[in-house]
């Protein structure tokens, strides 16, 4: 269904050398935060000596509370930040020091996804799409079946993004995602906003994207159904620290639990915040 052919070419073909999609070690990140003049910047550590691999075409979910850390592990794996410790590799390149060939293999969805807000749907996806390299023929094809299949509405797409909702642009954050068939996919709450039927559609899209195209996903979700059903393995992020990675099953008989969130609960001492509602104007 997608043109590739950019992307693939960066990527060491199967059963080569590194087997591993993502390997982070030891990944540390703190913030400085301002305090009153003449009082010194408080440091507030983000993430604690992380360490993980996921191998490639798995799909890795990360649980946690707001402020665990999950979003900093994205923007650190996505380029976006620097780290303060440790290292990461994506397909063998190095997340800090080449960044040119890991953004050419990562697609970022997030809530706080960022848009030409004057432009609308198409037209943001049609300049995402010239990042990769993708033709015009390509994208005129191929941008209409993508908005399609994330439940985004035919009659909204030459509306300008400024005036949708969040959902509504949670969608079009989504398929500029899938839009590349990236090789790397890192979601941040990519369902959040989103109404029951519009969720489904997108992780069943996951599901095609990832047996498909052979794509890594790496998942920070709070909704803890579409972690069991659409992830290999479930970690659990507490302050900044990753405190298990397994199945789920594995997960819920270490903690002697019958569902992930008494899992959770067991885990951290804490209970799990569940998602916001969808936004009603959908």
């Amino acid at each position: 269904m997608f043109d590739n052919e950019v992307l693939v070419n960066d990527v060491p073909p199967l059963g080569s050398a590194p087997r591993s999609a993502v390997i982070v070690k030891d990944l540390r990140k703190e913030f400085r935060k301002k305090r009153k003049l003449g009082k010194p910047a408080r440091r507030s550590i983000a993430l604690h000596d992380v360490s993980f691999t996921i191998a490639r075409g798995e799909c890795v979910a990360i649980l946690g509370q707001n402020g665990s850390g999950k979003s900093t592990l994205i923007r650190l794996l996505s380029t976006l930040l620097l780290n303060d410790g440790g290292s990461a590799t994506v397909f063998g390149y190095d997340v800090f020091s080449e960044t040119k060939p890991v953004r050419r293999l990562v697609n970022r969805v997030s809530v706080e996804a960022s848009f030409f807000k004057k432009m609308s749907a198409g037209e943001n996806l049609s300049y995402a799409a010239r990042f990769y390299g993708m033709t015009a023929r390509i994208t005129r094809r191929e941008i209409p079946e993508i908005l399609a299949k994330v439940g985004f509405p035919a009659d909204r797409r030459n509306e300008a993004m400024e005036n949708l909702s969040r959902g509504m642009q949670q969608k079009v954050a989504l398929a500029r995602a899938l839009l590349t068939s990236p090789v790397l996919l890192l979601l941040d709450e990519p369902t959040t906003g989103l109404d029951p039927r519009s969720k489904l559609e997108v992780q069943d899209f996951i599901r095609e994207v990832r047996k498909e195209h052979d794509a890594t996903i790496l998942l920070c979700t709070h909704d803890l159904a579409e972690a069991e059903v659409l992830s290999d393995r479930i970690g659990i992020l507490d302050a900044g620290r990753l405190l298990v990675l397994e199945p789920a099953e594995d997960l819920k008989r270490r903690y002697n639990a019958q569902t992930l969130e008494e899992a959770f609960f067991a885990a951290t001492g804490k209970e799990f915040e569940h998602e916001e509602e969808a936004d009603v104007d959908e």
